[in-house]
């Protein structure tokens, strides 16, 4: 049994035995298959690497040899600029020694075509002749010398604005009237003034196109311009901005009445409510004295008393008391009188009172004006005046309102005042009289 086991073990042992040799040779032959393979890829890499450098060595002599033909064709090059720079400079020369005088013409030609380009783009002629300014481009923003043709040009468009500009013509065009376009005859006054349907228009340099002013000028300068539009022949008279729209925007700007009245504010509105008011009644108060003095001028040639008047009731009173005495009708006339005369006299306190607030009022809103003015100095400062402009329209506005409410409303009340004394006088002048001729009656 012992043999056995010993026979079964050196028989294991030599089976691995065995199996290891034919593992290791397996090993080896693999080794050996794989080193080849290897030794063929390297020697394909080699080979390609000699190729490669061949190819960059043939690549590196050419671009040599191209850089040593760039670099003669660069000194070629240079040396064939300094040659016509020193041409170029000695033609310079020469063309300044032949040109002279010349050169400074040119130079003044260029600068009176760019005074004139600038002219032309804001002159009320290019609104008939559109596109002069473009055509003296190529003269005043060139600086090559000008040619026949641009100087003859440049002449032309002098001519053509001095001429023009002593001219009155009517022409067709296109008018922007609250932005829309509308065809009318317009009108030019030299280079001042254009006017299309009694309106004055101003030229747009950046459309090219005349536009109606906004607003026109209020007074007789609208009016003169509505004549000369409509007149067919003679002289007629119209008002010329010779400052080419600077006065005409001033008159446009300039405030009417009424919005000199809305400067004055809530104060201004008082003032000439009480104005109106006094206005009104003074003349109501003057009618009816007028009416009344008339009525008292046909009692003094009628001999019948009537009561339609004052001096008539005096009468009557007086025809009423023919048996009394005197001194007794003295009293009852002085009575009758004193019931006339706060009829005469009604509505003259009232005038007066208007008379004396109205100015007062225009002082009170010099003062409301001034005060708004001080606030928007303390607010902002002094350096933009229009932000003070409505305190002090305000403050002037209101005293003018006060002055132009209160000086009429005097002459009224000393017109209505002569009027009432007046009428007082003729009763107390026939009240004396009738005493006069009682007296002499008892006597």
């Amino acid at each position: 049994m012992k043999y056995l086991i010993i026979v079964f073990l050196f028989a294991f042992s030599t089976q691995s035995v065995v199996a290891e040799h034919l593992a290791l040779d397996q090993l080896l032959r693999d080794v050996k298959k794989s080193q080849g393979i290897e030794a063929k890829i390297n020697k394909a890499r080699e080979s390609q690497f000699l190729a490669d450098k061949n190819k960059q060595q043939q690549a590196l002599q050419a671009a040599l040899a191209e850089l040593k033909k760039q670099e003669g064709l660069s000194t070629k090059l240079k040396m064939h600029l300094d040659d016509n720079e020193e041409s170029l400079s000695k033609l310079e020369t020469e063309l300044k020694a032949r040109s002279g005088v010349l050169g400074e013409l040119f130079g003044v030609a260029r600068q009176a075509a760019g005074d004139l380009k600038a002219d032309l783009t804001h002159s009320l002629v290019s609104a008939q002749f559109p596109g002069r300014a473009e055509k003296l481009n190529s003269i005043a923003d060139s600086k090559a010398l000008p040619t026949i043709e641009q100087l003859e040009t440049l002449w032309f468009s002098l001519l053509q604005e001095m001429t023009e500009a002593g001219k009155v013509v009517h022409f067709n065009s296109q008018v922007q009237v609250s932005g829309k376009l509308q065809d009318a005859t317009v009108i030019r006054i030299g280079s001042f003034n254009a006017l299309a349907n009694g309106k004055y228009l101003q030229y747009s340099s950046e459309t090219g196109r005349l536009t109606q002013l906004a607003r026109q000028p209020e007074g007789k300068y609208l009016t003169l311009a509505q004549d000369f539009s409509k007149a067919q022949s003679g002289p007629v008279a119209v008002g010329i901005d010779p400052t080419r729209g600077v006065i005409l925007s001033m008159l446009i700007q300039a405030p009417d009445t009424v919005e000199r009245i809305q400067q004055g504010g809530f104060i201004g509105y008082i003032i000439l409510v009480m104005g109106a008011v006094g206005f009104i009644y003074a003349i109501i108060r003057l009618l009816a004295l007028t009416l009344t003095g008339r009525k008292m001028n046909a009692q003094l040639s009628s001999s019948v008393a009537l009561e339609d008047n004052p001096l008539g009731r005096v009468f009557t009173a007086a025809e009423q008391q023919k048996s009394e005495d005197a001194d007794n009708l003295e009293l009852i006339l002085d009575e009758a009188i004193t019931r006339e005369i706060p009829v005469l006299e009604k509505g003259l306190p009232m005038i007066k009172l208007l008379a004396a607030v109205a100015p007062l009022l225009g002082l009170l809103g010099t003062v409301t004006g001034m005060i708004a003015t001080f606030q928007s100095i303390s607010l902002f400062g002094t350096g933009d005046p229009k932000l003070m402009a409505s305190g002090i329209s305000q403050a002037l506005v209101t005293t003018m309102l006060g002055l132009c409410v209160a000086i009429p409303l005097l002459f009224l009340h000393s017109l209505v005042a002569s009027r009432s004394r007046m009428l007082v006088q003729i009763l107390d002048e026939q009240t004396a009289g009738l005493i006069s001729r009682r007296a002499e009656k008892k006597s």
